[in-house]
C-alpha cells in the first residue's frame, strides 16, 4: 500500500500582524495629530473626531473645545480597529515577500484604502468628501508602508502540516 506524503506550508503570522497593526495605527494617529494641527492650524484632536464620526455621525466630525473624552475614546477605538483590520488584510496579501515588498506593497495598499474610503464610501458618509487632500493621502500611504514594513520585520516563519485525507477503512 502506498503512503501519501505530508507537506508543510507557510502561513501568515497573526502575532506579527496584530503588533504591526497596533504600532502602525498608533504612529499614524500621532503623526496625524501633529501634522493636522501644524499644517491646517486645526485642533490636534481632529483625527479622533474624524474616526468617531464613522460611528457617531456627522455631529461629532468637528472638534469641540474642550475635548470630550467619550468622542476621543470612540475615535481611538475606531481608528485602532480599522488599523488592525487593514493590517491583517495587508499581511495576508504580502506575507512571505520580504521587507521591500512589505513597504512598497503596503504603501500601494494605503493608496488603495484612501481611494476606496474617500471616493466610494463617501457615498454613505458624504461629510468625509472635504478630507480628500494630499495630507490625508499621505497619512494612508504612511500607514500602509509602516504596517507592511513592520509586519515583514516581525514575521516569523510558521509552518503547518497538511495532512493527507485519511484512507477509507476497509469494508468487511
Amino acid at each position: 500500500m502506498q503512503r501519501a506524503s505530508k507537506t508543510m506550508r507557510l502561513v501568515m503570522d497573526w502575532r506579527a500582524a496584530v503588533i504591526a497593526g497596533l504600532l502602525a495605527g498608533g504612529l499614524t494617529l500621532l503623526l496625524r495629530m501633529i501634522l493636522w494641527s501644524t499644517v491646517t492650524g486645526g485642533s490636534p484632536w481632529t483625527p479622533f473626531h474624524h474616526s468617531a464620526a464613522i460611528l457617531l455621525g456627522q455631529e461629532v466630525f468637528t472638534p469641540t473645545s474642550p475635548p470630550e473624552f467619550g468622542i476621543l475614546a470612540v475615535g481611538m477605538l475606531v481608528h485602532m480597529g480599522l488599523s488592525l483590520f487593514y493590517t491583517i488584510v495587508l499581511a495576508f496579501i504580502i506575507h512571505r515577500w520580504g521587507l521591500v515588498v512589505g513597504i512598497v506593497g503596503g504603501a500601494l495598499f494605503g493608496l488603495a484604502v484612501y481611494v476606496i474610503n474617500y471616493y466610494s464610501l463617501t457615498l454613505f458618509y458624504p461629510w468625509y468628501s472635504p478630507l480628500r487632500s494630499w495630507l490625508v493621502l499621505a497619512f494612508h500611504v504612511f500607514f500602509g508602508a509602516t504596517a507592511g514594513g513592520l509586519y515583514e520585520g516581525l514575521e516569523r516563519d510558521i509552518y503547518v502540516l497538511d495532512e493527507p485525507p485519511a484512507a477509507a477503512p476497509p469494508v468487511a
